[in-house]
């Protein structure tokens, strides 16, 4: 018995090494394709600046991590707090949570709505919802832009009804970027909202219905709860690629109101100073993971209160 036992013991851990060696090559290139590129801006943003663009090779310098919240003074050396890159920061996480908020508030009426379609007319609304990714994202961009500039659709329909009497600047501010980014990245919330609606079993709804609910309570607390993995989904699907957002906000923000993509891509080109580029690079990043791990726990608090 020993000895079988021994030999089932044996070959339970050749067949492990042997899935590890047959796997060994798609790791090796997921970590060289994945992590490797991150491992190099980050020993960039630890390196002195080159004098016309790049690093200076092993010669090693925190200064690029000092210039994202800190800067010296030109004259007399002084330290001060870097007030344009903290408000770029801060615009950039701010209008990020408000692309978020806005399209969770459409998304999930728009999704509610598919899903209780007949079936066979849902795949015609989410192929109308889908339309969008078919256009560039720059072309999408410019079309907002015809949207809500001076003589755009927007104020040449407020004009004509007598709403009013001028045209709003709504072009080049922190308001045309969001809704630059809530025009482009809405289907984003819609699509895995409506994939945990089309999984909820209805009866629910109609017993709490036949329970005297209002249908403020059934939507706070049947719907939401049995549907929060989708709002999971679609909040990060949304609000990661609005924070590092780069064309959006060159375009519609007109250059001026920067967002941290911009300021990312202006340091790398005519500022020329990558460590600072790598180490805001690095900064995103790590903005990124905090906010979804701060939103997946709460929310994973609120699930477990409902179960």
């Amino acid at each position: 018995m020993a000895s079988a036992k021994e030999f089932l013991e044996a070959s339970e851990r050749k067949d492990v090494r042997d899935r590890w060696l047959l796997s060994l090559p798609a790791l090796l290139i997921i970590f060289a394709a994945a992590l490797g590129p991150l491992l190099v801006v980050l020993l960039y943003s630890f390196m002195v600046k080159g004098d016309y663009g790049d690093v200076k090779l092993w010669q090693w310098s925190t200064e690029g991590w000092f210039s994202v919240f800190f800067q010296r003074d030109i004259f007399d050396d002084t330290v001060s707090l870097a007030d344009a890159h903290l408000t770029i920061l801060w615009r950039s996480v701010w209008l990020s949570f408000l692309t978020t908020l806005l399209a969770l508030i459409f998304g999930f009426p728009t999704a509610y709505f598919i899903a209780t379609r007949p079936e066979g007319t849902r795949d015609i609304w989410l192929f109308l919802i889908t339309i969008p990714f078919w256009t560039n994202l720059l072309i999408r961009t410019f079309a907002m832009m015809e949207v809500i500039r001076n003589e755009g659709i927007l104020n040449t329909v407020l004009i004509k009804i007598g709403i009013i009497d001028a045209p709003l600047q709504i072009l080049y501010t922190d308001t045309a970027i969001m809704l630059g980014m809530l025009y482009v990245y809405l289907p984003l919330m819609v699509l895995p909202l409506y994939a945990s609606m089309e999984k909820l079993d209805f009866r629910l709804v109609e017993a709490a219905y036949d329970l005297y609910a209002t249908r403020l309570r059934v939507l706070w607390r049947v719907i939401i709860p049995l549907v929060k993995p989708g709002v999971i989904a679609g909040s990060i699907l949304v609000f990661i690629p609005a924070l590092g957002a780069y064309v959006t906000p060159r375009v519609l923000g007109g250059g001026k109101n920067m967002m941290l993509g911009n300021l990312i891509e202006l340091q790398f080109g005519q500022g020329r100073n990558w460590p600072l580029g790598a180490a805001l690079s690095i900064t995103l990043m790590a903005i990124v993971m905090v906010a979804m791990l701060v939103y997946v726990r709460q929310a994973s608090k609120g699930t477990g209160s409902h179960g």
